[in-house]
């Protein structure tokens, strides 16, 4: 009994145990649902801290002392409104001058090329030692210089991006495919010897010339200057100046192409393999003028697209990259019926043709197949003949010749050309040779037309993945001028020799140069777009994607359309207009984002465009309505100017070009600043200088002199305060002042405004950073950002600095400083607290209140819900709303921050496609078996047939094979990354909204908030009741895109949608006098019968049992 009362009397113990924590777990978060936090307590650090904030801001940087001096000079300047309709047509001029002299150049080179041709009778047994750039300053083992090497003098030239070249002299590229030693290769490169003296000539003519080169059609390539070509990993010249763009698309006019592959039983294996490489090579021939669709067939027809079914789709990077890889899923089945897929065919090309659809210009049917047995000639009978609109090109693939006359039948009839592909080796040869055929209207008609591609990086060249951490990624790019040589011999005049294509590179950095931004604003810039409304250059276009470390071009990188980056433009009417070559002006309303997308702006931009005669580019430009439409201009002496200019502590925008030094190579040492002082001192009077941006410069130099003496004295009189780092201004014309009030080793800012920095400095496509975000902010109020550079936080303050003349206000520049976060931390911390012996018997709320208690989190956030400070220093730089969703959600639902939809048209995201395994299960082991015996059979059967002895005698047979496996068997690798479109929010401050203050309920605590906003600046004080969770309710609120997931009917259509375009002007797919007989062939192959009826004897039974 006594064991029983004593539990009982425990039980009840601990019953009042358990009631008494209850209790006191009750009373405690009562307690803290009641906690207040005063807002009159978080309005008082607000307000002192703003008053601290500024004086620092304005002491350090100088910003009053400038504006004063800008008001001082308000009678002497004139401010003008910005005529974008007049400066579009300026800027368009120059650039119609820079590519019209590229285009004489090119002419040039076509006309020296054809006369050598003319007066050179063929040699079959000419011998002729040239530079092959693989081999010069090569030795052998022995110490001997190579065959067709020897001694070629490079030396590295700055305007050929500091590679070692010769100018006094060109040199040969040869692919490792092609014998360098061929009696044609031979003859065309002593023809082309002529050209060396016209390169040379050509440069002198025009020093901003880059790369000229001669791309010849027996594969071989002359590049001026000369260089040292370097070959891939495997030793392998695999570049092939035929298969590029410049040359396919001047030696052929737009195409309408339809390409049919025979997937039958018989096609496995090698063939197969062969097969796909010939597609692929095929589209590679392709060009953002020219139309495609690929149909596969057995006994039925099918799309390898299903979407594409019954359409051509432009064959731009896009569709031809998507083609690549449904092509490696097919597999092989079946009975071969030409017959239907050959109907489908005509069928999409004859509807094409009547609906005005596609390019309206030529049309082939490629036919990939091993072998053509049924009777045709009713649908060519149906669909081409008489006309023969559509010319059929014939590849055989496979060892086996029984079916060629049949294949060669369909070429020949049908003004193509047939080609016997027997390994992967053969396949790029022979894909070309429908780009001879195709060219022969044009040559026979002597029709030089001149060709301009579409953006593209070239990554042929040496050092270019270099440029790609070092150049804005909108100017990496290159457009190429081109035209096509023809052999001008009577005696050969109908058989439409294309002798091969003339061009040259012209940067795209170069182009806009022409077009500076000192005149266009912070916000403003200039663009080029194709007549396919594709970006040739644009501030937002970004070409390359970070794969783990390294940059990489994205996959469709030179087919980004302008609607996807001026996306506010929904109707499309600035990209139709443009399109079209029309010249005239659209304003937008437009939301915009600067640093690295992450603040959102909304601008009204105003929009002028026109087209650049005798290519098919459109350029536009944009001015930012209120400070972008008005500049102003005033009058200084130049020596008042050069006495200012020549500070130690001023820059000009290195990337910007007040004077142009590329012209005469002795300017080329010069630096910008360099040359504009020689310029002004009358020491080089023949520089070619932007007079206007000069007059500016001068002007601006002597507006802000007096900076120079007030921070130095600031330096000499006093102790700066630590952490104050670096002062700073930047004015339009890309002029910048710089004070280090703190020395290297003590700043930790180390890498701002260094060279290194481009986001803060003036560069070709951007102003920096800090001026913009100044531009929109109030004049004389500080706009405060914090930067988080892998690790090194500091926090920048920039204000905006006007002058003002006849009722008009234009922006003259920025001014700022720059200060460690420890200064901040140790300037807020010390005010953001009450002292303990504050009287609180008046407060309602926790009294004495300090930001450094346990209670409280505290936080400086910018106007874009970015954090400043906080007590975690891993906060900084980090979204608001990351860190403490609760608190964010209800600033969002108050109005005090409001969201922004921001898009991504040029994403790249994780790929979740995952290709099905293509090989083939093993039905059985007797399979298996059969399946070797006919492959050890059949290929040693052939090798035997084929056995060629005088194939063993040069090593390029070898490096043939080697070449051909590497390039075309290499396993593809996935990339994890693939182009997408996403969706992405950013947030802006309602500055009408002061203050804030609520409770959040958060389970069993409530968590109480105060906001208050930071006068004088575009911050906001966020003081938050640290001891209540509520990430169990409210989740972080990310900034992170989400990929717009479109269902597969959406997909579908825009995949195929045809956009506005315009087409090339000229087209040549006919002439009467055109040699349609020359239709190809195989070379004669003598047989044993017996020997080869046996095989096909065996190989067929093998076939039954498999």
């Amino acid at each position: 009994m006594s064991g029983a009362g004593c539990r009982m009397e425990g039980r009840t113990l601990g019953r009042r145990t358990l009631l008494g924590i209850l209790a006191f777990l009750f009373l405690w978060i009562t307690a803290e649902a009641q906690m207040k936090i005063p807002p009159e307590t978080v309005q008082q650090w607000a307000n002192v801290f703003s008053v601290q904030l500024r004086e620092v801001s304005i002491k350090y940087s100088g910003s009053l002392l400038l504006q004063k001096k800008l008001i001082d000079v308000e009678p002497i300047v004139k401010i003008v409104e910005v005529d974008g309709e007049e400066l579009v047509k300026d800027y368009s001029d120059e650039i119609e001058r820079m590519l019209g002299s590229k285009m004489k150049s090119v002419k040039r080179l076509a006309e020296s090329a054809e006369d050598a041709d003319l007066y050179h009778e063929y040699n079959s047994s000419l011998e002729f030692d040239y530079y092959n750039s693989m081999l010069i300053n090569t030795v052998d083992d022995d110490g001997n210089t190579m065959e067709l090497g020897g001694d070629f003098p490079l030396e590295e030239n700055e305007h050929f991006n500091n590679l070692p070249v010769n100018t006094q002299q060109s040199d040969i590229q040869v692919p490792t495919n092609v014998y360098n030693k061929d009696p044609n290769i031979i003859n065309a490169i002593y023809n082309s010897e002529a050209l060396n003296d016209v390169f040379i000539s050509n440069f002198q003519k025009d020093p901003t010339l880059t790369w000229q080169f001669f791309g010849s059609s027996t594969g071989f390539f002359r590049i001026y200057p000369g260089i040292k070509w370097t070959p891939d990993s495997n030793g392998v010249a695999a570049f092939d100046c035929r298969n590029r763009n410049w040359y396919i698309q001047a030696a052929t006019s737009p195409k309408d192409i339809i390409i049919m592959v025979d997937i039958s039983g018989s096609m496995k294996g090698l063939k197969m393999t062969i097969a796909k490489h010939t597609i692929n090579t095929i589209l590679d021939t392709l060009g953002e003028n020219d139309f495609v669709n690929v149909i596969a067939y057995t006994d039925y027809v099918r799309y390898v697209e299903p979407c594409f079914r019954g359409t051509l789709v432009q064959a731009d990077l896009d569709n031809r990259e998507h083609f690549k890889l449904l092509v490696e899923d097919l597999h092989v089945k079946g009975e071969a019926k030409i017959k239907h897929a050959m109907k489908e065919a005509f069928k999409i090309l004859n509807e094409a043709r009547v609906n005005g659809q596609g390019s309206m210009c030529n049309q082939a049917i490629m036919l990939i197949t091993d072998g053509a047995m049924e009777d045709f000639e009713s649908v060519f009978e149906e669909f081409n003949w008489p006309e023969r609109r559509v010319r059929v090109f014939t590849y055989l693939i496979g060892r086996e010749m029984t079916f060629a006359q049949n294949t060669k039948w369909i070429a020949c009839n049908n003004k193509g050309y047939y080609t016997h592909i027997s390994t992967l080796a053969d396949v790029q040869e022979n894909v070309m040779e429908y780009l001879h055929v195709l060219s022969r209207p044009m040559v026979i008609n002597h029709d030089h037309d001149i060709i301009w591609t579409e953006a593209y990086m070239d990554t042929v060249l040496p050092n270019t993945k270099e440029l790609f951490t070092t150049k804005a990624q909108s100017l990496l790019l290159m457009t190429s001028v081109a035209m096509p040589v023809f052999s001008k011999k009577k005696e050969t005049l109908s058989h439409g020799i294309l002798l091969g294509v003339v061009g040259s590179d012209i940067p795209l950095m170069e182009v806009m140069k022409l077009a500076p931004r000192y005149m266009l604003g912070p916000h403003g810039y200039a663009f080029l777009i194709t007549n396919n409304g594709y970006i040739l250059a644009h501030p937002e276009l970004r070409p390359l994607y970070k794969d783990g470390k390294k940059l990489k071009p994205k996959p469709n990188y030179n087919s980004v359309d302008l609607s996807e980056v001026e996306w506010e433009d929904t109707e499309e009417k600035l990209r139709t207009a443009m399109v079209r070559g029309e010249t005239g002006t659209i304003s937008l309303n437009v939301r915009a984002s600067i640093d690295k997308g992450k603040r959102p702006l909304y601008l009204t931009n105003d929009y002028f465009f026109t087209n650049i005669d005798e290519t098919p580019f459109s350029f536009g430009m944009v001015l930012s309505n209120g400070h972008g439409r008005l500049t102003f201009m005033g009058n200084v002496s130049v020596e008042e100017g050069l006495h200012d200019l020549t500070s130690p502590d001023l820059s000009i925008a290195t990337e910007w070009t007040y004077c142009e030094t590329d012209i005469d190579p002795a300017h080329r040492k010069y630096s910008q600043l360099q040359a504009a002082i020689r310029y002004l001192l009358g020491k080089e009077p023949d520089l070619e200088c932007d007079e206007v941006l000069l007059q500016q410069t001068l002007f601006d130099a002597v507006v802000t002199a007096p900076l120079e003496a007030y921070w130095n004295a600031l330096m000499l009189s006093e102790t700066v305060e630590p952490g104050i780092e670096t002062a700073f201004l930047g004015t339009r014309a890309g002029l910048m002042r710089i004070m280090r009030y703190a020395g290297v080793e003590k700043r930790v800012a180390k890498k701002f405004l260094t060279v290194s920095d481009k986001d803060n400095l003036f560069t070709m496509d951007h102003f920096p950073l800090w001026y913009r975000l100044a531009m929109e902010n109030s004049p004389g109020s500080f706009f405060y950002y914090a930067i988080n550079d892998k690790g090194v936080q500091y926090i920048l303050a920039t204000t905006s600095v006007i002058v003002s003349s006849e009722g008009r206000t234009a922006m003259a520049g920025a001014i700022g400083l720059q200060m460690s976060l420890d200064w901040l931390e140790k300037t807020f911390w010390d005010l953001a607290k009450q002292p303990d012996d504050t009287d609180c018997s008046d407060v309602e709320g926790v009294c004495p209140l300090s930001c450094q208690s346990f209670d409280l989190s505290c936080y400086l956030v910018d106007n874009n819900g970015f954090i400043l400070l906080s007590k975690e220093r891993s906060d900084v730089g980090r979204f608001f709303g990351e860190v403490d969703g609760s608190v964010m959600a209800s600033l969002i639902k108050m109005g005090m921050y409001r969201k922004v939809s921001l898009f991504d048209y040029q994403a790249m995201c994780k790929n979740s496609h995952h290709h099905a395994n293509s090989a083939r299960p093993l039905l059985s082991p007797f399979y298996g078996i059969a399946a070797l015996l006919r492959w050890l059979f059949t290929n040693a059967l052939m090798f035997l047939l084929d056995f060629n002895l005088c194939g063993l005698w040069h090593s390029d047979y070898f490096v043939d094979a080697k070449a051909g496996y590497h390039t075309s068997h290499k396993q593809k690798k996935v990339d994890a990354l693939q182009p997408c479109d996403t969706a992405y929010p950013g947030f802006m401050y309602d500055s009408s909204v002061k203050e804030a203050n609520s409770l959040i309920k958060c389970g069993r605590c409530q968590k109480m908030f105060v906001v208050q906003q930071i006068p004088e600046s575009n911050l906001v004080l966020v003081v938050t009741q640290a001891d209540c969770d509520c990430s169990r309710q409210y989740g972080p609120i990310l900034l992170e895109p989400k990929e717009i997931k479109y269902n597969a009917t959406v997909k579908c259509n825009r995949m195929k949608s045809q956009k506005v375009r315009r087409r090339p002007e000229s087209c040549h797919s006919y002439h009467p006098k055109e040699n349609a007989k020359e239709c190809g062939g195989a070379a004669a192959i003598f047989l044993s019968f017996s020997l080869f009826f046996s095989s096909m004897l065996v190989s067929s039974l093998l076939h039954c049992w498999t």
